[in-house]
């Protein structure tokens, strides 16, 4: 892209030509120092935008395994039976979860988690449609804690809004009607032959 000055030197040139200021007008179109201010001006909101952008989708990601590892962990107390043995209460198995989900999260407000058993793998919704209302919004009532027993399966999912902050530029991770990001953790598996 060719600075301002190369492109108006020329006019300005001729125009000043026929008027007597040649001098002047010269010395104008030489003098290059707001060049790169104003050619900045022009590329900064773009420039700003994707890395906003970019910073905001890696949170998201980095977010999402977070979540992912602390919800597999915290199944296997489930798979294993430590946590039928342990009479691990809905509240206690969230807050295993939650133990290791330490800072970017407002785990115990925001933190949604559902464990069932069913009769067999085809049985188990894979949309996410099942937890949201009909307005788009994350359902906050109706999760349920059913760790089964040995031989059962399990299905342990946990939901997150994960708050859009750079959602006006381009890039928006919203899915949820309320302008959040739905991040889902799910862990299936049937769980060991132990005797409880």
């Amino acid at each position: 892209m060719a600075p301002i000055s190369r492109i108006l030197r020329p006019l300005v040139a001729r125009l000043a030509a026929g008027c007597g200021l040649a001098r002047v007008t010269r010395r104008f179109t030489r003098d290059q120092s707001g060049a790169t201010a104003v050619e900045f001006g022009i590329v900064a909101l773009p420039f700003f935008a994707l890395l906003f952008a970019i910073l905001e989708t890696a949170m998201a990601f980095f977010a999402a395994e977070m979540l992912d590892t602390a919800v597999s962990n915290a199944a296997r107390l489930v798979r294993t039976g430590q946590a039928q043995q342990q009479s691990l209460t809905a509240a206690n198995f969230k807050n295993q979860i939650c133990s290791e989900l330490t800072y970017l999260f407002n785990c115990q407000a925001g933190l949604y988690v559902d464990v069932e058993t069913y009769a067999n793998f085809s049985s188990i919704p894979i949309t996410s449609n099942t937890v949201m209302d009909t307005n788009g919004n994350l359902k906050t009532t109706g999760y349920s804690y059913l760790p089964g027993h040995g031989g059962d399966i399990v299905a342990v999912r946990a939901f997150y809004e994960w708050p859009v902050f750079v959602n006006k530029l381009g890039n928006n991770l919203s899915d949820l009607a309320d302008g959040n990001h739905l991040l889902a953790a799910t862990a299936v598996f049937r769980n060991e032959p132990f005797p409880w």
